[in-house]
């Protein structure tokens, strides 16, 4: 039974992806039929099943199947042909390193090589997921598919989709190159300045609750706070702002993290590692450690 036909003009990368169909069902004792023939300059390439395979799960796997081959044939067709138009019109203002640099990380993220490790991600794969849906919807209604035709009359109707993920990740890019700017600044405050202490400890505890010490175990959190003038601290003070305030401020030569694992916000973490580098140290057990808790 004919389960779908292909047509396409020129050459297409895509069929040995085709072709791994018949290893993906043989594997469940399925046996999926691949023919390919030429008329002209018109490729063709049809999948079929054994009548007593047949059933409507089947059908629609293998739609999805072809629809995720289609997927990766307009991404790369977009890409040859309106990626860098789109970039230089509606990031006119980034420099052309800077466009290759995105321009790698929009095709990791649509070819789905990036991992689902944030909003960010899991907006981008909703999108790709979106775009398969519609093309598996077009490839249910017909079943000949005129592969340049599609991409020629149908790619409008995708372009939404794939210029969202476009814009999500650069709009990650920019924000992620800002937050280095900005730890560029402070790590070169620290550096340009005397240290004002030799060692800050700070202390995670096991609630996530923040201690700041000297060498001697003393609790300078307070100094801290002293060393904002101008800050007016009340409920809705950020006390992790204050600590790398202070931290900057103090520009200590040594900075020891004790019980890192215990802290939840690892951007925060992450930025007192980035500003003072080779200065950092980790702990997980000494006297400072053992203190009884003082909370902040």
């Amino acid at each position: 039974m004919l389960l779908l036909k292909l047509a396409y003009e020129g050459e297409q990368n895509f069929i040995e992806d085709i072709q791994d169909i018949r290893n993906l069902f043989k594997e469940k004792n399925i046996t999926i039929g691949i023919s390919e023939s030429i008329e002209g300059n018109t490729h063709f390439v049809k999948i079929f099943c054994n009548d007593g395979d047949y059933s409507e799960k089947l059908k629609s796997i293998i739609d999805l199947y072809i629809s995720n081959i289609l997927y990766k044939v307009v991404i790369d067709v977009f890409k040859k042909k309106e990626m860098f138009e789109y970039l230089t019109d509606t990031y006119f203002f980034l420099k052309h390193e800077e466009l290759l640099e995105v321009e790698e990380q929009i095709m990791r993220m649509l070819n789905g090589k990036e991992a689902i490790s944030d909003e960010t991600n899991i907006y981008c794969m909703n999108r790709i997921n979106n775009i398969i849906e519609k093309i598996k919807s077009c490839i249910e209604e017909n079943q000949e598919i005129n592969v340049n035709g599609f991409i020629t009359f149908r790619m409008r109707d995708l372009l939404g989709d794939i210029e969202n993920v476009i814009d999500k990740v650069i709009e990650k890019y920019m924000v992620e190159k800002e937050y280095r700017e900005f730890i560029k600044l402070l790590k070169y405050f620290v550096e340009i300045q005397e240290s004002k202490i030799e060692e800050i400890n700070l202390v995670v505890d096991k609630n996530g609750g923040y201690q700041v010490r000297d060498s001697y175990g003393n609790d300078i959190f307070k100094e801290f706070i002293n060393d904002l003038s101008e800050c007016k601290i009340g409920n809705s003070v950020n006390i992790e702002d204050v600590i790398i305030s202070g931290l900057i401020t103090n520009s200590p030569r040594r900075v020891i993290i004790h019980h890192k694992e215990n802290c939840a916000n690892r951007e925060f973490l992450d930025t007192i590692i980035n500003v003072f580098g080779d200065r950092i140290r980790y702990c997980d057990e000494c006297n400072i450690c053992n203190r009884t808790k003082i909370k902040i």
